[in-house]
C-alpha cells in the first residue's frame, strides 16, 4: 500500500516526466507525445517502487540480478528517456538532444547508446518475444529477476505478440509481466476500428495468462497490480486503461497526437496545464 506522501512524490515525478516529453518532442519538432504521456504514471511507479534496476548499470555488483524492462512500443522513447534521466542514468540536459543528429537519444531506444536500455526496440510486435527469451534464460540460470515488457494496445494487432503469449504460457514464464497501455488509440484511429482486440481480458485468459485490469493513472492500483504479478504462478498481463495524451487537455483522447510535435503556443499551453 502506498502512503499519501509516496503518491504525491509519484505525481510530481510523473508530472516532470510529462513536461520533459513535451519539451523534447517540441525541440526536435518530431516524436510521439500521445502514447508517451499515457504511460508516465505507470513508469513512475515502476522505476520508483517496483523495479530493481541500478542507475550505475553494469558497474553495479548486482547487475546480473537486475529486473529487465523492455519498452516494446519503442516510439514512446521520450517517456523512457525522461524517466531514466530523472533516475540518474544520464544527465538531464541530454534530453534536449532527443532526435538530433548524433544524439544518443534516438527516436527509438538503442541498447548500444545508453545505459538503462535493455534492448533496442521500435519494430512493433517484437518486444514480447524478446522478453520471453530473456525470461526463459533467467529461469534456466535460476536468476530471480523479473522481466517487464510495456506494450501498446495497437501493437497487439501483430501476430507475433500472440505467438509470444502462447510461448510464455507453454514455458510457464511466471517471471514475465506484460503491461498493456490500453489507451484504445493508434496512429490511424481507434484500435477497435482499425482491428478490434477486445475482449482483450478473455483473449489473454484463453492463452493461459493471469490477467489484472487497472486504471493506468491510479498509482496505488499500478503498484498493487505489479506486486501481485510478481507473485503469480503464471505469466501475468496487466491491462492498464489509460488516456492517450494524458495531462494535456487538447491532446487527450486524440489520435492525431500519436506522432505530432506541439508548436510554441501548444507547448506553452500544455506546460501551463502541468503547472509550469
Amino acid at each position: 500500500m502506498l502512503t499519501n506522501l509516496e503518491i504525491e512524490e509519484l505525481k510530481a515525478f510523473a508530472c516532470e516526466t510529462r513536461k520533459n516529453i513535451l519539451k523534447m518532442v517540441h525541440n526536435a519538432k518530431s516524436g510521439h507525445p500521445g502514447g508517451s504521456l499515457s504511460g508516465a504514471d505507470i513508469l513512475a511507479v515502476l522505476y520508483n517502487k517496483c523495479l530493481n534496476i541500478p542507475c550505475d548499470w553494469d558497474k553495479n555488483p548486482n547487475f546480473a540480478k537486475r529486473d529487465r524492462f523492455i519498452l516494446s512500443k519503442g516510439h514512446a522513447s521520450p517517456l523512457l528517456y525522461s524517466v531514466l534521466a530523472q533516475k540518474g542514468f544520464f544527465p538531464a540536459e541530454d534530453l534536449m538532444t532527443f532526435r538530433l543528429f548524433g544524439s544518443k537519444l534516438q527516436g527509438h531506444p538503442c541498447k548500444k547508446a545508453l545505459n538503462g536500455i535493455e534492448t533496442s526496440t521500435g519494430s512493433l510486435g517484437q518486444g514480447l518475444s524478446i522478453a520471453c527469451g530473456i525470461a526463459l534464460g533467467l529461469k534456466l540460470n535460476n536468476n530471480p529477476a523479473n522481466v517487464i515488457v510495456y506494450t501498446g494496445d495497437g501493437e497487439l494487432q501483430e501476430g507475433s505478440c500472440w505467438e509470444a503469449f502462447m510461448q510464455a504460457a507453454h514455458r510457464n514464464l511466471n517471471n514475465l509481466i506484460a503491461i498493456i497501455d490500453r489507451n484504445r488509440l493508434q496512429i490511424d484511429g481507434c484500435t477497435e476500428d482499425v482491428m478490434a482486440i477486445d475482449n482483450l481480458h478473455d483473449k489473454l485468459k484463453a492463452f493461459n495468462w493471469d490477467v489484472i485490469e487497472i486504471n493506468g493513472h491510479d498509482y496505488t492500483q499500478i503498484y498493487e497490480a505489479v506486486e501481485k504479478a510478481k507473485k503469480a504462478l503464471h505469466p501475468c498481463a496487466i491491462i492498464a486503461h489509460t488516456i492517450k495524451g494524458k495531462g494535456c487537455s487538447f491532446m487527450e483522447n486524440q489520435a492525431s497526437w500519436h506522432g505530432k510535435a506541439p508548436d510554441n503556443k501548444e507547448l506553452e499551453q500544455a506546460l501551463k496545464e502541468l503547472g509550469e
